[in-house]
C-alpha cells in the first residue's frame, strides 16, 4: 500500500499537467498569438465560409483554375483521410491517370500546345495540396481568360497578385493559392469595370 499511493498522486499530477494544463495553455497561446492558423487559416466572403487556405478543392469548371489532383477517398480533397496514391512513376496506373489528366486539359484548351506542368497532372504526397506553381497557372491563363471573357492581362496580373514567394526567402518554391486565386477572379467579374 505504501507503494501504491505515490504512484496514484505521480499518476494524478501527470494527468493533470500534461491532459489539462498544458493542452490549456497550447490552445490559450494559440487562439491569442496566431488564432487564424489555429482556427484552420479559414477564408469567408462575407457570411459565407469559402473554404481554407491549407486544404484543397475541387474546380472542374473552365472558368476556374485547376488545383492539383487529389489520391483522397472517398472523394478528393477529403481532410480526414490525406493521402497520395502511393503509386510509383513507373505503375500504369500512374501513368494512366496522368494520361487522362492531359488529355482532359487538351481538350479544354486545345489551342495550347505547351507542355502541362507535372503539378496538373500530379497528386501531392497529402493529396490536399491547396497549390500549384506559377507554371501551372500560367498553363491555364487563356482557358480561363477565354471561360469568362476577360482580357489575358487582366488574369495573367490576378496570376502575379496571388503567387507567394518562398517561405522566408528561401524555403520551398514560389506558389499560388487556387482558391485564393479563384475568388480574385470571382471579385474581379463583379467588380465594376
Amino acid at each position: 500500500m505504501s507503494e501504491l499511493r505515490p504512484a496514484l498522486v505521480s499518476f494524478l499530477l501527470l494527468t493533470l499537467i500534461t491532459g489539462v494544463a498544458y493542452p490549456l495553455a497550447v490552445t490559450g497561446i494559440a487562439q491569442t498569438l496566431f488564432a487564424d492558423q489555429a482556427n484552420g487559416s479559414l477564408i469567408t466572403s462575407g457570411d459565407k465560409l469559402r473554404g481554407s487556405r491549407l486544404i484543397g478543392q475541387p474546380f472542374s469548371d473552365p472558368k476556374y483554375f485547376f488545383g492539383r489532383p487529389s489520391a483522397t477517398s472517398p472523394q478528393p480533397y477529403n481532410g480526414a483521410a490525406s493521402s497520395g496514391s502511393n503509386l510509383g512513376p513507373t505503375h500504369p496506373a500512374l501513368a494512366k491517370a496522368v494520361a487522362e489528366r492531359v488529355a482532359m486539359l487538351r481538350e479544354l484548351d486545345p489551342d495550347n500546345q505547351a507542355p502541362v506542368p507535372v503539378d496538373l497532372v500530379t497528386a501531392s504526397a497529402s493529396g490536399l495540396d491547396p497549390h500549384i506553381s506559377p507554371a501551372a497557372a500560367e498553363y491555364q491563363v487563356k482557358r480561363v481568360a477565354r471561360a469568362r471573357d476577360l482580357p489575358e492581362a487582366d488574369v495573367r496580373k490576378l496570376v502575379e497578385d496571388a503567387t507567394e514567394g518562398r517561405t522566408f526567402g528561401l524555403l520551398g518554391e514560389p506558389r499560388v493559392n487556387v482558391l485564393e486565386l479563384n475568388l480574385a477572379l470571382d471579385a474581379r467579374k463583379l467588380a465594376p469595370t
